[in-house]
């Protein structure tokens, strides 16, 4: 080598650790910031469609590895009940009328897989119904034979009885919605939602009853309707509307944990476009409503219920043309979790694990439909669900908020890029809370032209969000149609 080519060399070895130094030094140099108690965030998925049968399994096992703890699992009734009364008892659990065996399965598969299960109460047997179902409306089950078979439900899952416990029972899907229940009538719901109670706090006081989960939009049409959810809850609850609500019944309803399906159309903070529809721009209304039925007594409750969605999700283009691109759907994932969390919501449920086909509304998975699941391509959704994280421009700040896939207190790292082809640099180390939420206000001196994305030990890399706000083209809807 010569004489002028071994200079160069030396100078170029000292400019590449003059520059590692530097950015070790600026690494070093970021600040760390602790993020207090706050509620927790927990995740779940709900997939009729591919959480049973052969693909179950491996399900549960995707649910869980996308950061989920929950896992919703339909318990229809007319599929277990016999197809008329049983001889024997009907809430005894071993009666041989009932069928048990695919969803001791299924429960099982989901423990094992470290899943917490709701089982979700549904669908009533023709003999059980004290209204009978006109279709497409589903009809009204008889409380005093639902009574029954939640005690049998209760007891079959209580941990004494060979099966795994399970202390999480919802009472109906979308009760509001007569598809689901008819006449809708929150009256009556109120009394199967008491009939539930009392029957799983009768088999474990740490039994947990899960009311509501409502459609969140009001509909009429020829043939099938849904009630507004705020209406329906008013009258449920026993609470009046405006600025100083007050009691307008003398009933009460037992139930532990409140939740609703806040499906939105615009983006995540969207509100919904008629009034007592509830989007997630609305959940702090609902929370509101929640809040003051608990304040006047008209919810039994060991404590304060809390706040879950059972149902929610963004469809995405591909495989739908009309739903929201993938990248911007990612996005939105991240701002919806984000959403609900600061609105109150200590659970949320994504509806569907994989696309279904089409034709089918649920083109809305954490992952794109293949062959088999065991060959489905995640799509960057799957990323924000397990690891959210956004970023927020200010003056001179960016405010941060985030949940480790790992739900621990796992130190987060902020690392920042400019432009789409910029190096990862570290501006902030953050701690988050025993619950895994980590949030701050950094002091930071960013542009629009700035991306930001978290790291954690565990839980790898985050999507990376752009301070830049993008503008949809159109108002892209949760099944990806407009409206």
């Amino acid at each position: 080598m010569g004489v002028a080519l071994r200079r160069f060399a030396i100078a170029a070895a000292v400019v590449l650790v003059a520059g590692v130094a530097a950015s070790a030094g600026s690494a070093s140099r970021a600040r760390t910031y602790a993020t207090p108690w706050t509620p927790p965030l927990q995740t779940s998925i709900d997939d009729p469609f591919t959480l049973t049968g052969s693909q179950a399994a491996l399900g549960f096992q995707k649910t869980r590895a996308a950061g989920a703890s929950y896992v919703g699992i339909m318990a229809p009734w007319s599929e277990i009940a016999p197809s008329a009364p049983p001889a024997g008892t009907a809430a005894d659990p071993d009666s041989p009328a009932y069928s048990w065996a695919w969803l001791d399965q299924t429960v099982a598969s989901a423990e094992a897989a470290g899943l917490t299960p709701i089982l979700d109460i549904d669908r009533a047997p023709a003999w059980a119904l004290a209204i009978p179902a006109k279709a497409p409306n589903s009809g009204t089950p008889s409380v005093a034979a639902l009574r029954k078979f939640a005690t049998a439900l209760a007891l079959r899952y209580d941990g004494k009885h060979g099966e795994p416990a399970v202390h999480d029972f919802m009472v109906w899907n979308e009760p509001n919605l007569s598809l689901d229940l008819s006449p809708v009538s929150p009256a009556v719901y109120r009394s199967m939602v008491n009939a539930v109670a009392g029957s799983a706090h009768a088999v474990s006081k740490t039994n947990l009853v899960v009311a509501g989960s409502l459609d969140p939009f009001s509909n009429k049409t020829t043939t099938w309707h849904s009630e507004a959810p705020l209406t329906f809850m008013r009258a449920l609850l026993c609470v009046s509307g405006g600025k100083h609500p007050h009691r307008t019944c003398k009933s009460q309803i037992h139930f532990d944990v409140w939740a609703h399906h806040p499906y939105t159309f615009g983006g995540p903070f969207a509100k919904a476009k008629r009034a007592n529809d509830v989007s997630l721009g609305n959940l702090t209304e609902m929370r509101a409503v929640l809040t003051v039925a608990r304040r006047l007594h008209r919810i039994v409750s060991a404590k304060a219920p809390p706040f879950w969605v059972t149902e929610f999700a963004w469809g995405t283009s591909p495989p739908r043309a009309t739903a929201a691109p993938v990248a911007l759907a990612a996005r939105w994932t991240s701002e919806s979790l984000y959403q609900m969390w600061r609105s109150g919501v200590t659970l949320a449920t994504w509806f569907v694990l994989q696309d279904q086909p089409e034709p089918s509304a649920y083109i809305c998975g954490l992952y794109f439909r293949a062959s088999s699941l065991a060959h489905a391509r995640a799509k960057p959704v799957r990323t924000a669900f397990r690891f959210p994280f956004v970023a927020y421009l200010g003056r001179g700040t960016v405010r941060v908020w985030g949940r480790t896939a790992t739900s621990t207190k796992k130190l987060v790292t902020i690392r920042r890029r400019t432009g789409l082809r910029g190096h990862w640099r570290t501006v902030a180390r953050i701690e988050p809370n025993r619950y895994g939420i980590f949030r701050a206000t950094l002091r930071l001196a960013a542009t629009k032209r700035d991306w930001l994305r978290a790291s954690a030990s565990g839980s790898g890399n985050s999507l990376a969000f752009s301070l830049t706000v993008p503008k949809a083209k159109r108002k892209y809807g949760p099944w990806g149609s407009p409206k």
